[in-house]
């Protein structure tokens, strides 16, 4: 739902802690007069503006997103890694009471819950140390989406008005997004619980129970339908027309399996409706069959791979089996084994490119550079089966 957190407890970016700008405190004092004409009280705005201010950060990470589009292969392996997992496991084991209780009042499965708290936030782990505050009302100000941050602004001092939190615990992402499972303010004012019964609606916390009974709110209210799964991966046969797949396609699922289509673990496929394929690597590798509850997981976040994260994750977190047929070569020619090894063998040869994911990013593809570079070859930065095997030499 939110924009990637930054690590809780690490050092901000000066460019995210608040700078001077005559013109952002022109806004301010004018939207002061808004806010109260609005409700808000002056000892609100006063408190809520403590240590806020403008971010220049926030508005050139607003000027310069980009349309990059993950493939599923390389989402999955960002998100939900074997690394992740485990850490997922450890962090969700403490809370499996809680899940459970969250489950039987929502309907909504825990597993789903708790994948979406992975994707979020790294279950718990990256909340995001942004003031809230400052991030809206900078947006706000900037005016390229003015109009829906100054109500996520106003939002944000109606909670704190409401004293389910303070302006020093409002923290989140770079664009207002917070807590455990990534609420902007006016997601929260419309979906958040009191789960624990203290009085707030506190989803910021040590405590993750309010923010994923909140979730879990959430998903009911865009009518999750209790005891479905939110899909499966399905085996297609060979020679499937992959021209029949995406989310849009949907099907009776009789005659996706009049078609061939077969769950990956085996039995038959559930009369649950209507159903798409997503088959992002063509009718030989992974594919899914989708439901009605794949759907409103993308109510959280439009994106197709995010809902597949989510899934994938819950299913894994529930104590599922990983993939059973793998990814193809991507178009260098590597496979994510083989990515992941020419990333390994680029740290061993002193180019640093991180923890080796098979994921191809503008670090990896700089020490690729570097590589060809100072051995003469011709410096594209791309990896290749060529570049692998000269690694391996």
């Amino acid at each position: 739902m939110g924009q990637t957190a930054t690590t809780r407890g690490a050092a901000i970016d000066p460019a995210f802690q608040p700078q001077p700008n005559a013109s952002y405190d022109a806004w301010r004092d004018a939207f002061f007069a808004r806010a109260q004409a609005q409700g808000i009280r002056a000892d609100t705005l006063r408190a809520g503006f403590v240590g806020q201010g403008f971010l220049p950060g926030v508005v050139t990470r607003d000027r310069n997103q980009t349309e990059f589009r993950r493939t599923t292969e390389d989402y999955l392996a960002l998100v939900a890694s074997e690394d992740d997992l485990a850490l997922g496991r450890a962090r969700v084991a403490p809370q499996r009471a809680t899940l459970a209780a969250i489950e039987r009042q929502s309907g909504v499965d825990a597993d789903v819950i708790a994948a979406i708290l992975g994707l979020e936030t790294r279950f718990g782990t990256r909340l995001g140390e942004i003031g809230v505050i400052s991030a809206t009302s900078t947006l706000a100000w900037e005016g390229r989406r003015g109009r829906f941050f100054e109500a996520q602004l106003m939002a944000a001092l109606r909670i704190l008005q409401e004293g389910d939190t303070t302006t020093d615990r409002m923290r989140g992402s770079w664009a207002g997004a917070m807590g455990h499972t990534q609420f902007m303010p006016t997601v929260f004012e419309e979906y958040a619980v009191d789960f624990t019964g203290d009085g707030r609606r506190d989803i910021w916390g040590e405590d993750p129970s309010d923010a994923l009974a909140s979730t879990g709110e959430y998903l009911r209210r865009h009518r999750w339908r209790s005891g479905e799964p939110w899909g499966m991966e399905v085996h297609l046969p060979t020679g499937f027309e992959t021209a029949r797949t995406g989310r849009d396609n949907r099907r009776p699922m009789a005659a996706w399996g009049a078609a061939g289509v077969r769950p990956a673990q085996g039995g038959t496929l559930p009369d649950l409706g209507q159903a798409a394929i997503h088959a992002p690597g063509g009718a030989d590798g992974p594919a899914w069959i989708l439901f009605h509850n794949f759907n409103v997981i993308l109510r959280y976040n439009p994106s197709v791979n995010y809902g597949i994260g989510v899934g994938y994750m819950a299913d894994r977190l529930a104590g599922g089996l990983g993939l059973t047929r793998q990814f193809g070569p991507d178009d260098t020619g590597l496979t994510q084994a083989e990515r992941r090894a020419l990333q390994a063998l680029l740290n061993q040869a002193g180019y640093d490119v991180g923890t080796p994911d098979g994921v191809v990013g503008s670090r990896t593809e700089a020490a690729i550079r570097a590589y060809q570079a100072a051995r003469g070859l011709r410096v594209d930065g791309r990896p290749s089966p060529a570049l692998l095997a000269a690694l391996r030499r």
